[in-house]
Formats: structure tokens, sequence, C-alpha cells
């Protein structure tokens, strides 16, 4: 009779507690949170306010969705805040000293992001390199490529590029529909293609899948030439928020994509992740900033909050999925 008392929670097996809070424990907490951030700013509720906020997020929400790829395989991507710098720097030398058609710019630098997170993918997968190492070095290398191209400093565009971020479509702000539709096709290609089944069977077990007839190396590529792509389509975002391109945006960006891809279930260990759930980390991720702003919490101590916040969730994904760290 003790041992399973000692196997139960609150009157629940300890097993189908596990399988509720795989499914619903990041619902869970999202609702938790709004209610009490409700309580103490009723405000938060407000209509205005939460469009405010999913537009806000629609940045870390491009990069969180490609986060989600790289760290389902086993990796990481620390590149993702520098190619916010990046892309913005490139538009500006392009649209605004360049010259050249607001499209046109875009696609050069979008083009650039996805480049290097295919040279990313590339010597992480063909030379077996750590992908922190890879990615920190290369971190340096385009935040270096930022302040070489911009010279230290910010380029300002025209209204035509601030639209993307401050204009709407049928009352809709332009990056909520650039998010929902990334979202989208995140989902399909995750959840209903071979490209999403190969991914998590990589990141599951990666001699398993090589067995099967699975390309590790290709995989590997793939998911960190589209972190570079969707880092670059952030960076567009980002770039008409701010009205320029400068080359000191976007520090400390990739730990909230960490963030928001964790606290939506992807599992460090890798072969466990699910588009929704990336979805709904990236609204918690935004709900708090947003609440914590609010409250009138000192704005020195998010730092802290977000880096309690991603070292809980790792503990309850170790928790829920029984994955243990040797």
């Amino acid at each position: 009779m003790a041992t399973k008392k000692e196997g139960k929670i609150l009157g629940l097996e300890r097993e189908t507690w596990r399988s509720f809070m795989g499914k619903y424990g990041v619902s869970l907490i999202m609702v938790i949170m709004i209610i009490a951030i409700a309580i103490a700013r009723p405000v938060f509720l407000s209509a205005s306010n939460l469009v405010n906020v999913i537009t806000q997020i629609s940045i870390n929400g491009m990069l969180a969705f490609g986060m989600c790829l790289c760290i389902t395989i086993g990796g990481i991507d620390l590149t993702v805040g520098a190619q916010l710098a990046l892309v913005g720097v490139i538009m500006g030398q392009t649209i605004t000293n360049g010259g050249m058609p607001m499209f046109a710019g875009i696609l050069i630098g979008v083009a650039v992001a996805t480049l290097f997170g295919f040279i990313n993918g590339f010597f992480i997968a063909k030379f077996n390199m750590f992908p922190f190492v890879v990615t920190l070095s290369m971190q340096l290398v385009i935040r270096g490529a930022a302040q070489v191209i911009s010279g230290g400093k910010a380029i300002t565009f025209g209204q035509n590029v601030k639209n993307i971020y401050y204009g709407k479509v049928l009352g809709i702000p332009i990056p909520v529909i650039m998010l929902l539709v990334v979202f989208i096709l995140m989902y399909i290609m995750f959840h209903w293609t071979k490209l999403g089944r190969y991914i998590l069977a990589v990141g599951g077990n990666a001699n398993a899948a090589v067995a099967s007839g699975v390309s590790e190396v290709k995989i590997r590529i793939i998911c960190h030439t589209i972190s570079g792509f969707l880092a670059g389509v952030g960076a567009v975002i980002m770039a008409a928020k701010t009205g320029s391109g400068q080359s000191n945006l976007g520090v400390g960006y990739e730990t909230d994509a960490v963030a928001a891809a964790v606290i939506g279930g992807t599992s460090f260990a890798g072969g466990i992740a699910t588009m929704p759930g990336v979805l709904i980390g990236i609204f918690i991720v935004g709900f708090i900033y947003n609440g914590i702003n609010m409250i009138g919490i000192d704005a020195n101590w998010q730092s802290i909050i977000r880096g309690l916040v991603i070292i809980g969730t790792v503990m309850l994904d170790m928790a829920i999925n029984g994955r243990n760290r040797k």
C-alpha cells in the first residue's frame, strides 16, 4: 500500500499526471499566469493591450519556430539575435543608402540570413562540431559583420519600411498575419510531412534514424537553414519596428527564443516538440514581459526572471518526460 501511495499525486497515478502535464501543462501555466496578471492589472486584458502584445511577440515568434527545430535535433542556434542586426543594416545599406527597391533590399537581407543558417548547419553536420560552439562563434562573426557594414551607425528607413510593422490589413497588424502564416506553414511541415518526422527521428535517436535511411547531415543543415531564414524574416519586422538598422539590435533575443521553445514543450534532450506548444510558449514569454512592465517590476529584474523561467521549464521537461542528464 505504501508503494502505491508514493506513486500517486493528489490521488492520481504519477504517470497520469505526467500525461496530463505533457498535454496541457503549458496551456495551464498560461491560463494561471493570465489570470494572475489580470487580477493585478485589469487593463492587461484590454483589446488594445492584447493586440499590442501579439504584434510585439511576432519577432520572437519567428526566432522561436526556427530555434525549436534546432533544439529538436539536439542542437541550438545562438546566431538568431545577431541576425536581427545584420539583416537590418543590410536593408539600410541597400534601401536607404543604395536606393534599391524595398522588396529587393529585404530579399537580400533575408537571403544573407538564410546563407548563414546554412553555414551553421554545414559545419555542424559535415564536421560533427558542437552546435553551441559553431553558433556562438558565428554569432560573433555576424555581429561583427553588422558593425562593419553599418560603420557602427544607425541607418534609418522611410515610412514604406515602417509600414511592415505599423500597417494593417483588414484591421489586423501585418506582423500578426506574418506570424500566423509562418505558424501554419511550420505546423504543416513539422506534423504532416516526412521532413517533420525525420527531424523528430534524428532528434530522438540519430543512429536509428540513419539506419532507417534518413540523412542526418541533410536534416541538420535543413533545420539550421530554416532557422536562419526565419531569423531573417524576424529581422525585417524588427527593422520596421525600430525604423532603423543598427548593429547592436537583437542582443539577448536568442535567450527569448530558447525560452519560448522550451516553455512550449521542446525538449533539450531532443526528439520532442510541437508547433502549437511553441506558439503557446511564445505567448507566455510575451505575456510575462508585458505583465512585468504593467505590474511595475524593475526592468533590471527581467533578465533574472528570464533565466529562472528557462531553468524551471527545463526541470519540468525532465520531470514530465523522465529524462535525466548523466
